[in-house]
């Protein structure tokens, strides 16, 4: 159900006690929420923005460009409004209702950090871009082997049941490649890669004798109907809201889950300022909430708690949640609370046209694209840098937008509008950042956002080992292009500024001491082991994979975890 807010408020009123809460509502929230209901515990799920309801409240979902006033661009008022967020492609009118209000929750830039984000019920798994990908050994070992900073607390083989566990329920359509840098997984049938895909794919195989691989891309777009969803309908307006629940979010796969179990409360507009802690229980008790629309604060109280409010809130709200023991916030102790910040530095790639296929057309708007997995650091292809990068983009043939500027009137202009463009192929790079120590957020205490709270303020840039690696992401696309017989090829080196790969890693990242750091290998704060953190604020590196899979399947295997220590009396 979702619950109004309770009469009364303030510092005398009657804390209400739940099994347990789960704060946010995104896609680590939402499996935290499906796994603790369907194992019997009362929980109450709490998201600071609105409630978007499922089909209902997608209100531009069906809607054409030339439906929206500005035809889905952006305007001046916008930008104006919108400082950040006009960094980059997601300012538009078309689902702006969907990202955070930045006058009302502004942040510090120490150095100039893009955070996207969205505050409602379901968070950014409505606009993510579903990209799904396993770690491998590869992943997990890297820092061991390097010696870099701290070691995973697990490996891939302990991990893998829970990729099962997700995949099968999500719904991830994908190819069976054998590839050990790139574990495959529980598939729904793959998309069909376009003739040019296919031809590129071919090219870049043979060029590299199988040392470098093209693949259709592991996304959480049904290709079938799964778990009562519909598969994707190649509208390519995932961004909208999905009116079919062809591709994973937390209204339509996990939220509707948890609610068929009876067990579970949604409050939205409920901002959790602290997590509440007894010292002499050693655990914490609950969660203090600022009501976000009448700024009355109420206590709820729960024997075990998922923070679930994104990498850099969850944070916040670790630090906000300071005590006289831990002055610098709940999970403290190891001085990694807030360090180590992570996301994926993109931005660099290339693209050309592709001559010989203009009799081939495409059908449908595949809301997916081509992958090219890391190969980079992997047996004989030793780089200068550490880690490494894949590429994502695709093949397609340009539509009625190609016509030649000079022909504006008349039949020939119809007759040019009529046949598509050339075909193109473009390819855009994802590397990985390593865990700095001093990335790092902290509380600014001379700066509030509209309900008077401190803000976040921003200390993080990426390197010297990335901006090696950047020179090669654009080197390594125009000779995969060029092999692949590529025309008229253009290479890029765009904005890598950290943030807009809306990967953020690596707050409150696990280990095996709590000395180096802030959770334990099942994601429990070492300070308080019946508060548990699964959103990517645990990610003790960051590989240079999509990391939302990974999210979902720690926090699959965290909540069985919590539930079972529950049962046995240990928090």
């Amino acid at each position: 159900m979702f619950e109004v807010p309770p009469l009364g408020g303030g510092g005398g009123m009657v804390a209400m006690t739940y099994d347990a809460i789960v704060i946010g509502s995104g896609i680590s929230g939402g499996w935290a929420a499906k796994e603790l209901t369907e194992k019997g515990l009362k929980t109450i799920m709490l998201e600071r923005g609105r409630d978007i309801v499922h089909i209902k409240d997608y209100v531009n979902a069906n809607k054409a460009p030339w439906e929206f006033a500005h035809r889905a661009t952006r305007t001046q008022q916008m930008i104006k409004d919108y400082p950040v967020l006009k960094r980059d492609y997601p300012l538009n009118e078309s689902n702006l209702d969907y990202w955070v209000n930045e006058k009302e929750s502004p942040y510090t830039e120490i150095k100039r950090f893009d955070w996207f984000r969205g505050y409602h019920v379901g968070g950014r798994s409505l606009m993510w871009g579903r990209q799904s990908y396993r770690w491998s050994d590869l992943d997990f070992e890297a820092n061991a082997k390097e010696n870099w900073v701290v070691d995973w607390p697990v490996r891939y083989a302990e991990i893998a049941p829970w990729y099962d566990h997700v995949e099968k329920w999500a719904g991830i359509s994908g190819s069976i490649e054998h590839l050990p840098q790139l574990p495959d997984g529980q598939f729904l049938p793959p998309m069909e890669m376009t003739v040019v895909e296919k031809d590129v794919a071919a090219r870049i195989k043979q060029h590299y004798k199988g040392a470098r691989s093209v693949i259709i891309g592991r996304t959480a777009n049904l290709t079938v109907p799964h778990e009562g969803r519909t598969n994707c309908q190649y509208r390519n307006k995932c961004a909208l809201g999905c009116p079919f629940g062809g591709y994973f979010s937390t209204q339509s796969s996990t939220l509707p889950a948890a609610m068929k179990t009876g067990n579970l409360t949604v409050r939205p507009f409920s901002i959790v300022t602290k997590i509440l802690y007894d010292k002499n229980k050693k655990k914490a008790t609950g969660v203090e909430v600022l009501d976000a629309e009448t700024n009355k604060t109420y206590t709820y109280n729960a024997k075990i708690i998922f923070l679930n409010a994104s990498t850099l809130n969850s944070a916040w709200i670790l630090m906000n949640s300071a005590t006289e023991i831990w002055p610098d916030g709940l999970g403290s102790s190891s001085g990694e609370l807030g360090h180590n910040i992570m996301d994926h530095h993109l931005g660099v790639g290339a693209s050309g046209t592709v001559e010989g296929y203009e009799d081939k057309y495409t059908f449908g708007r595949r809301a997916n694209g081509i992958y090219i997995p890391r190969y980079q650091n992997i047996g004989s292809d030793k780089r200068a840098y550490q880690r490494g990068f894949g590429y994502q983009g695709g093949g397609t043939r340009q539509g009625y937008n190609h016509s030649a500027e000079e022909i504006s009137i008349g039949a020939d202009l119809k007759d040019n509008l009529s046949e598509p463009g050339h075909w193109t192929m473009n390819i855009g790079g994802f590397g990985e950042t390593l865990p700095y120590h001093e990335n790092k957020v902290t509380l600014d205490k001379t700066k509030q956002d509209k309900w008077g709270l401190n803000v976040l303020a921003m200390d993080i840039e990426y390197k010297d080992n990335e901006k090696k690696m950047r020179k090669d992401m654009l080197a390594d696309a125009v000779e995969m292009l060029e092999a692949a017989g590529v025309k008229n090829i253009k290479s890029r080196d765009g904005d890598g500024t950290l943030g807009r790969g809306i990967h953020e890693m690596g707050s409150a990242r696990m280990g095996k001491d709590p000395k180096t750091s802030v959770l334990n290998k099942f994601n429990q704060v070492w300070d308080a082991p019946n508060v548990f953190v699964t959103d990517g604020s645990f990610m003790t590196s960051a590989a240079c994979v999509n990391p939302s899979l990974t999210y979902m399947a720690f926090t699959a295997r965290a909540a069985d975890y919590a539930v079972s220590e529950l049962k046995k009396g240990n928090i």
